[in-house]
């Protein structure tokens, strides 16, 4: 089952624009960042990680998460263990989603 409204990209470049789905969310007192990307991946070490890079100027001094779903919308994580197993029981309805846009 999909979540409408997400997009299983890592993010779209319109001009000198980048846009990708995302989430910040603040639990128990820890503050972190949930980005949408590929199911690809979430499942290579190093793609992940690179990604996670990638998008930590726009989520300084936060860890980040990154999720990805499965041909039936099953999500997956990957980031810092605590944060990417609470995540797993949360359902993505209730993830404050929103669209960011970067120029």
């Amino acid at each position: 089952m999909d979540y409408p409204g997400i997009e299983f990209v890592n993010f779209i470049v319109r001009g000198a624009e980048m846009q990708f789905q995302g989430a910040v969310i603040k639990e128990q007192g820890v503050t972190f960042a949930v980005v949408v990307v590929k199911r690809h991946v979430i499942s290579n070490k190093f793609d992940a990680e690179r990604m996670i890079r990638s998008f930590q100027p726009l989520f300084p001094g936060i860890p980040i998460v990154l999720m990805g779903q499965d041909s039936r919308g099953v999500p997956a994580y990957y980031g810092r263990r605590d944060i990417a197993n609470f995540m797993a029981d949360v359902p993505l309805d209730a993830v404050p989603w929103k669209e960011y846009s970067v120029n």
